[in-house]
């Protein structure tokens, strides 16, 4: 992110992720009115409602939906507000309510309050503070899930060398946790540890290390007394990765339990490609929605049909939304994809939020659109089109321009400009599911045609968000040369009104040239990134560092409108030099 973005929000502090699902959509209960006021309710039945879970483990989770991640807070190392958010206080657990959620989860990273010798004690101011954040969430009626975050590879991934000691730290941590918590309502769960990996360890013992954590987990918190006899327990898979080979062990591994009240837990963050934009991974492709479509299948044939409920602890991309790399209706139409399949494979799902979704001091999301799209997914689908910017030339005459609608499941409603219906076969026609824009319809809306959005329409259907469509003026980009260093080389550039898609960097020979050796297509805002506001493109230093010292590269900007824009640059020690072609 760029500068403006990192102070503005907190920093990410996440780690390589992959999996996941959503779904159980349960209905808020209806209010009935009358003339006769209803007697005071007895506070002990009306916590005691408040408090009821179902005996059912599946239907227990199917509750939860949705859920939430107090993500960059419990688990901040060392404390609380270290990763940049506010002490969480009970008006977020309210607002959450409000907002819908039926759930949160608190991740919890204990190893920075806690003796790294035996008996490894945690700190009991520490505790006092988790389990105050837990209450206050329970108190608003919400299921609350807590584990072992981010401990995970800070001293868990040891195991393979360091075993005993890691068991006699890991055992200690649950024995506290448990006994702690054991008399909390049974809307608390409680979860192994977050994306568990194993290092210097072959696959076979990664799996035999897996089953000993979460076996060890669930016989402290089972033998701990209180209400932790039927608590709902998690276990997640290697990594919280939903792949089949972890999911078979983890399987495998809660059948040996006996216990018809432990949840599978996995994480989906989306195709590698499209989540960071990485390998031309620009757009919400066929590719991307068969691996999420298939990923979440599998999640149901793995464990929903045989009657383990899962929960997907964590979903989002590994780009931040407000980043710019992923292009903002191509995020649209994957959280929208992604929880209609959560729902429609039975998986409750919990967004990770590490406050650049909620700003937990407004209590304002910050991409508005995004959240009413994802919270009208919990019930039914909206529906996209194939793009939601229309580019058209500053000047000269402006052609009619075509786009596919996305209907999924809906009817066609529509085109509006605010409040104003736009005329069908006057300024659109409609056949199947080509929209088209009359060259007359675009020639008005783009207006003086200034650079950049003239105007916004809305693609309209029966049921769901609105889609947007932007009609956007523009010329092609250019580029002019630069002199910096390996730490940064900001190129001098006029955007026009465009939008930067993704990066290609080639040498003479054909040969990729960056970081990401493996492809042409380097990773957006890791390698390079637009700055809209300082008229810029900047090449990142892991990029520049990477280049062949004295051998010049040449890079393809490839933008939104389809215009492309070639540039050499050359490393010489640890000065770079660029040029434009």
């Amino acid at each position: 992110m760029n500068d403006t973005q990192q102070s503005a929000r907190p920093r990410s502090r996440r780690l390589t992720r992959t999996a996941g699902l959503v779904v159980a959509l349960v209905t808020a209960g209806s209010l009935t009115c009358g003339t006769a006021m209803a007697a005071p309710a007895d506070p002990a039945q009306s916590q005691a409602a408040a408090d009821k879970v179902p005996h059912n483990a599946t239907d227990a989770v199917a509750a939860m939906q949705p859920s939430w991640n107090l993500g960059n807070t419990l688990d901040a190392i060392p404390d609380e507000t270290s990763w940049g958010n506010p002490l969480t206080t009970k008006a977020l657990f309210d607002h959450l309510v409000k907002e819908g959620f039926r759930s949160v989860r608190i991740p919890v990273t204990w190893y920075s309050h806690q003796s790294d010798t035996a008996p490894y004690t945690i700190d009991a101011a520490y505790m006092k503070r988790v389990k105050q954040v837990v209450d206050l969430a329970l108190a608003d009626g919400l299921y609350v899930e807590i584990n072992v975050h981010h401990d995970s590879w800070k001293w868990i991934a040891d195991i393979a060398t360091d075993h005993d000691k890691v068991m006699a730290r890991f055992n200690s941590t649950w024995q506290q946790i448990a006994a702690t918590f054991k008399d909390e309502p049974r809307k608390l769960l409680m979860e192994s540890v977050n994306e568990p990996v194993i290092n210097n360890a072959t696959d076979a013992q990664k799996t035999q290390y897996m089953n000993e954590l979460n076996t060890s987990f669930h016989s402290i918190v089972r033998k701990s007394g209180g209400k932790n006899a039927d608590r709902l327990l998690v276990l997640p898979t290697q990594g919280c990765t939903p792949s089949q080979p972890l999911m078979d062990d983890l399987n495998a591994e809660i059948a040996s339990l006996h216990d018809h009240n432990l949840v599978a837990t996995v994480h989906y963050y989306g195709y590698y490609p499209f989540s960071v934009n990485i390998a031309g991974g620009t757009t919400y492709d066929a590719q991307n929605q068969k691996y999420l479509a298939d990923t979440f299948a599998l999640m149901k044939s793995e464990f929903v049909s045989k009657g383990i409920p899962v929960y997907l602890g964590e979903y989002g991309l590994l780009s931040e939304p407000n980043s710019g790399t992923v292009e903002h209706g191509e995020m649209l139409k994957y959280y929208e994809d992604l929880n209609y399949h959560a729902r429609l494979n039975g998986v409750t799902s919990a967004l990770w939020d590490d406050a650049n979704y909620l700003n937990r001091t407004t209590l304002q999301w910050r991409e508005p659109d995004l959240m009413a799209l994802i919270k009208t997914s919990w019930t039914t689908r909206s529906g996209t089109a194939s793009t939601d910017n229309l580019f058209v030339p500053k000047s000269g005459p402006i052609p009619a321009q075509t786009i596919t609608l996305n209907r999924n499941g809906q009817w066609f409603a529509g085109l509006w400009q605010g409040d104003m219906p736009l005329i069908p076969y006057l300024d659109y026609t409609l056949n199947g599911d080509q929209l088209t824009l009359t060259s007359d319809a675009l020639t008005r809306l783009a207006g003086d045609r200034a650079y950049g959005v003239n105007s916004t329409l809305q693609v309209r259907y029966s049921q769901g968000e609105p889609w947007q469509l932007h009609v956007i003026s523009f010329d092609k980009p250019v580029v002019s040369a630069a002199t910096g260093t390996t730490t940064a080389l900001n190129i001098p550039t006029q955007f026009n009104g465009d939008q930067l898609a993704t990066m290609e960097a080639k040498y003479a020979d054909g040969t990729n040239a960056g970081s990401a050796s493996w492809t042409a297509f380097q990773a957006f805002n890791s390698a390079f990134a637009p700055d809209y506001a300082g008229n810029a493109l900047d090449l990142k230093p892991d990029f520049l560092n990477a280049l062949k010292d004295g051998t010049q590269a040449t890079l393809t900007f490839h933008f939104w409108s389809g215009a492309t824009v070639s540039y050499k640059v050359t490393k010489s020690g640890t000065t770079v030099t660029g040029t434009a072609s």
